[in-house]
């Protein structure tokens, strides 16, 4: 017994000597995760007392000690209000075609940047396709309201001259405009994308390849029996983690490139919120609105991250 105290004792005091050793060595990385530790708590901690707004009838006025309580009533007003139906449905559709061509376009274009064997040229064409990603959608949204114009827009001069076609309101018209930012969205987004996927076929083994190459197996074979596989865990994995992001459309992109036209089929519910919140002063639905997308996304991330360990033994803790 004694044996057995004396043995734990130690392996306890081992621990926390590495433990120690282990912070003493990696402090700058603690140091590096501070900003964003004190981002989060500013902005995403410190305002969740306001929750309450969401069970109350709140009048800026009265405060939040005098407003009214309301219970669920914010929440049958949601469910009861055919606005609010319909944005869940705008966001719903908006998100789900961008997660599965999110999945869809990075790993074509991974594929099929692995196939080249031009260093120089790979690399250009990785650069270029990265650099979307890094400009936000105010300036984005300039752009395209520019591009996509009925009136001398790029986009439509080139259909009109080219095909003969009428010039199209894309970002007037309500199921152009989800077209139009399911596909700007993927633009911009799709190179950054890959880079997951690129790294997944940096670890395939060549020897696969090798031995498919002499039983005669073409490229388009090798890719079908081989590559594709190799990928399935990583797709898995991207795919599940991507629920948590079902009833987020994209705000800063829809923001930019909606307008009053296209709220029956464009407008979300990060949008709804804060045109009901922020603009029309009903600060109690817009809270319960919002809090009822943050519920469901956490279930549907927790959801995820159980489907990422089952089908792909992916955990982070």
């Amino acid at each position: 017994m004694e044996v057995q105290t004396s043995t734990s004792i130690q392996t306890v005091s081992k621990r926390k000597e590495k433990q120690k050793w282990n912070l003493k060595r990696n402090w700058p990385l603690h140091v590096f995760l501070l900003p964003a530790l004190v981002l989060a708590l500013v902005f995403s901690y410190a305002p969740l007392p306001g929750i309450i707004m969401a069970f109350m009838d709140f009048k800026p006025y009265l405060g939040f000690t005098e407003s009214p309580w309301v219970g669920f009533e914010q929440f049958k007003r949601m469910l009861e209000f055919d606005d609010a139906r319909q944005v869940i449905w705008n966001t719903l559709i908006i998100s789900s075609l961008k997660i599965a061509f999110h999945l869809i376009v990075p790993i074509t274009f991974a594929i099929l940047l692995n196939e080249v064997r031009k260093m120089a040229f790979k690399r250009t064409v990785q650069t270029l396709v990265y650099l979307p990603y890094f400009l936000s959608w105010v300036i984005l949204g300039g752009i395209m309201l520019d591009m996509l114009s009925v009136d001398g827009g790029i986009v439509n001069n080139f259909l009109t001259t080219v095909f003969g076609i009428e010039p199209i309101f894309f970002l007037g018209e309500g199921d152009w405009f989800r077209f139009t930012a399911i596909a700007t969205d993927v633009w911009k987004e799709f190179g950054y994308g890959a880079i997951v996927f690129l790294a997944a076929l940096s670890g395939i083994n060549p020897d696969l390849y090798e031995a498919a190459t002499i039983d005669g197996a073409n490229r388009f074979q090798q890719i079908l029996h081989i590559t594709l596989p190799s990928l399935i865990p990583i797709t898995i994995v991207v795919a599940t983690l991507a629920l948590g992001n079902v009833l987020n459309a994209g705000f800063d992109q829809i923001f930019n490139l909606y307008n009053p036209l296209v709220y029956e089929k464009g407008d979300i519910i990060d949008t709804f919120v804060y045109r009901e919140g922020l603009l029309g002063g009903q600060f109690s639905f817009a809270t319960a609105v919002g809090l009822f997308k943050s519920l469901v996304g956490m279930v549907l991330i927790i959801t995820g991250y159980k489907l990422a360990h089952k089908f792909a033994g992916y955990r982070i803790f």
